[in-house]
């Protein structure tokens, strides 16, 4: 067979291909370096995030350390505080104080005092007058408040030296005494030159720059004195140091290798943009040529002319072989439409299942002789409904088996029931109606004898079946039976009937069931009643009453007596064990771990196994019998009472034990906290804790009364461990500081005596 169709097709795209291949690799070059770009400018923001942080740190520290050995030297508050004439040991003390500050950091400039009321000004060199001092004008400035608060913008600072040029610093005024005293201020000047000299040692002036501006945007320094570097060259990042009002702007200086590559990345990125059009276009153009020949067996199918496959001769390329394939897929899907719609099978199930629920039933006589395997069926004809179940589906069948084994046992077990009704003479259809579920739909003829000789007969053959399939295919069945149906639109009752039986699977006796004449589904549950009986069992128990046997034994009687469905009974169950835990487990740990969730589902766990409603009973009864020892064995070890009065008076004698908590009282009387904290709730209208603050507080009272003991040795004395906690609850509870009460109380008490 030629390939022609296929190297048409290979050649036609295989040169785009590799042209968008080739373009693609490019990009992918691109996008690297749109990644480097990134880490570059990440790179610039971590660099100048460290010379930021290095800056701001630096200044923090001499101004905090500044301040502190201000604010520890008593040379200070005298200087200031000191309406006569200062001292001269004192303005030598500071003087001296002032050299030691300067000389401790080389970033300080020089540092001085200005005394408001004297006008003087103290330097490292002595005390002195305004008038004449170098730095008059910035005094002036503080002095009309035209000088907000902290660190001012970069000025001009005349050093009063031999060299007249004046040095650009840093100021930051510091009112005394501190912290916001009003005499005078303290004067701190940073040398711009030694931030410029960090600044330049951490910034590569060949590759990168770094302009810093402040709050007006005027620049304040450019990194290696370089400003054409920062008005060439390519921003990156902008970041704000607070303290000083900066703003830092740092970037790559132009012609560097990043901004060469930056623009081939946009070559790059247009190149690509065209060839994808480009490619485009010239795919649509080969598509439409090479499209022709299909949209001519397009054209072929939907007209419908269709021709028979030739076998023989050569064929020359893959259209015509697809031409046939088509061809007879067509036929091939025709059949099968054909064959769907007259699917037996399919509309045999449609046409149980609708006998079943009582649906469609015009016609029913007729289509049953014509779709079901049963004979001389009409309308008068009497029939039987019999669901059966597979116990235990999930972890018995569904384990054990695969799906193809679990299909195979299922068809099995329909041709077992099958034989078996033609054993009796009695025609059967059988159909699945759910994954665990199996219907039979026995028939009669009228020549039959009285119902109770039909409903043996069908007993007869459920039970046949249940004992063969356990004893061959290792399967265990449940049968419900259904009562007799007069008549085809009476089926629906004999099949609601039969699932009724099925949904009280623990009150049958054996796994076979037969329902009444009548029975239909349960009606809804008087969920009140139940739930009424449970609370009185609960109480009975809680109460150490044996009558709760009997209580329980109620229960059980009126689900058999209502024929509650099994799903009913294990909710009430479940309601029932989950009031008895609210109600019992608080009184111990043991009852606690007896009746914790994971204890109760594993009791729901062993109801729902339970195959009859005796095994439930009889299970229910040994755990509760169990528990209910272990209960009066907790209630048993100390009376109710006798447990609260004791636990009041260890309270009274604790109350100051820093230690006294629910956790000790647990351990103290060996019942949980929990427990413990009910009880104290329940005997005393308060709890633990408001109970505990109130000794405490009655204490402090006393001792704050009637002793000169501080707040600290006070709390100490009633359970507190520092005067700080004592003070916070002694506010909360009177409304007034220890200290007032001791006050006023003594005030009251003295013009008493």
């Amino acid at each position: 067979m030629s390939r022609n169709w296929y190297y048409r097709l290979l050649f036609s795209y295989f040169p785009i291909f590799f042209l968008t291949v080739t373009i693609l690799i490019f990009i992918a070059f691109v996008f690297i370096n749109d990644i480097s770009k990134e880490e570059t400018k990440k790179a610039d923001r971590i660099s100048s995030s460290y010379m930021i942080d290095t800056v701001d740190r630096t200044i923090r520290d001499i101004e905090l350390s500044i301040l502190e050995t201000v604010q520890s030297q008593q040379a200070y508050k005298l200087y200031f505080n000191n309406t006569n004439l200062t001292s001269s040991d004192t303005v030598y003390a500071i003087a001296q104080n002032l050299r030691e500050l300067s000389n401790s950091s080389s970033w300080i400039q020089s540092i001085y005092l200005y005394d408001k009321r004297n006008k003087h000004v103290l330097t490292v060199s002595g005390s002195r007058e305004v008038e004449g001092f170098s730095d008059k004008a910035w005094i002036d400035q503080m002095g009309t408040g035209s000088i907000g608060s902290g660190w001012q913008p970069v000025r001009e600072f005349d050093a009063d030296s031999v060299q007249r040029t004046p040095i650009r610093v840093l100021t930051v005024n510091k009112d005394m005494p501190l912290p916001f005293g009003s005499q005078g201020t303290l004067v701190i000047n940073i040398k711009m030159s030694s931030i410029e000299q960090s600044v330049d040692s951490m910034v590569n002036g060949q590759l990168s720059f770094l302009t810093i501006t402040d709050r007006d945007g005027k620049v304040v320094y450019n990194a290696h004195s370089d400003q054409e570097g920062s008005i060439d060259g390519q921003e990156l990042n902008r970041l704000a140091l607070e303290r000083l009002g900066w703003t830092i702007s740092s970037g790559i200086k132009a012609g560097n290798l990043f901004g060469w590559v930056s623009v081939i990345s946009y070559v790059w990125v247009i190149i690509a943009i065209v060839t994808v059009i480009c490619a485009i276009v010239y795919i649509v153009y080969i598509t439409r040529r090479n499209y022709k020949p299909i949209q001519i067996i397009m054209n072929r199918i939907e007209s419908h002319q269709i021709r028979a496959f030739e076998h023989s001769g050569a064929r020359t390329d893959e259209m015509k072989m697809i031409d046939g394939v088509l061809e007879n897929l067509i036929n091939h899907m025709m059949d099968y439409d054909k064959k769907s719609r007259e699917n037996v099978l399919m509309q045999r199930s449609k046409l149980f299942n609708a006998l079943l629920h009582g649906e469609h039933m015009e016609n029913a006589a007729e289509q049953l002789k014509e779709l079901s395997p049963l004979n001389d069926v009409h309308d008068s004809s009497r029939f039987v409904v019999v669901v059966g179940e597979i116990n235990r589906y999930e972890k018995g069948f569904q384990e054990r088996y695969t799906r193809g084994e679990q299909n195979t046992l299922k068809f099995a077990l329909m041709n077992v029931l099958q034989e078996l009704s033609r054993n009796t003479g009695v025609q059967c259809w059988t159909e699945w109606i759910s994954v665990d579920r199996i219907a039979i739909l026995f028939v009669f003829k009228e020549q039959n004898d009285n119902n109770l000789d039909m409903s043996g007969q069908i007993r007869v053959v459920a039970e046949e079946c249940k004992s063969w399939v356990e004893q061959n295919l290792r399967i265990s069945l449940s049968f419900g039976i259904g009562p007799i149906a007069q008549g085809i639109g009476t089926i629906r009752d004999s099949y609601a009937a039969a699932e009724a039986v099925m949904q009280r699977k623990l009150l049958m006796t054996g796994d076979v069931g037969q329902a009444d004449c009548g029975e239909t589904q349960h009606p809804l549950l008087d969920t009140y009643t139940y739930l009424q009986m449970i609370a009185d069992f609960v109480k009975r128990f809680r109460m150490s009453s044996g009558q709760w046997r009997e209580q329980l034994e109620e229960i059980f009687t009126a689900f058999e007596q209502n024929k509650l469905p099994d799903d009913e009974i294990r909710s009430l169950i479940q309601a029932m064990l989950q009031m008895l835990s609210r109600e019992v487990a608080m009184m111990s740990e043991g009852l606690q771990e007896e009746l914790s969730e994971e204890n109760i589902n594993r009791w729901l766990s062993a109801v729902e196994e339970a195959e009859t409603l005796a095994d439930v009973k009889s299970l229910l009864f040994d755990g509760l019998t169990d528990l209910f020892r272990t209960y009066v064995a907790v209630t048993e070890t100390k009376s109710y009472k006798a447990m609260v009065n004791e636990m009041k008076n260890y309270i009274e004698e604790q109350f100051a034990n820093p230690d006294l908590s629910l956790k000790h009282l647990s351990d103290r009387f060996q019942i949980t906290g929990k427990h413990a904290s009910y009880l104290f709730k329940t005997e005393f209208n308060m709890k633990f804790v408001d109970f505990v603050t109130e000794l405490r507080m009655k204490e402090t009272e006393q001792l704050l009364l009637n002793t000169d003991y501080s707040l600290q040795d006070i709390a100490l004395k009633v359970g507190y461990a520092n005067g700080i906690t004592l003070g916070r609850v002694f506010k909360r509870v009177t409304g007034i500081t220890p200290g007032d009460y001791r006050r006023l109380k003594r005030e009251h008490r003295e013009p008493e005596e």
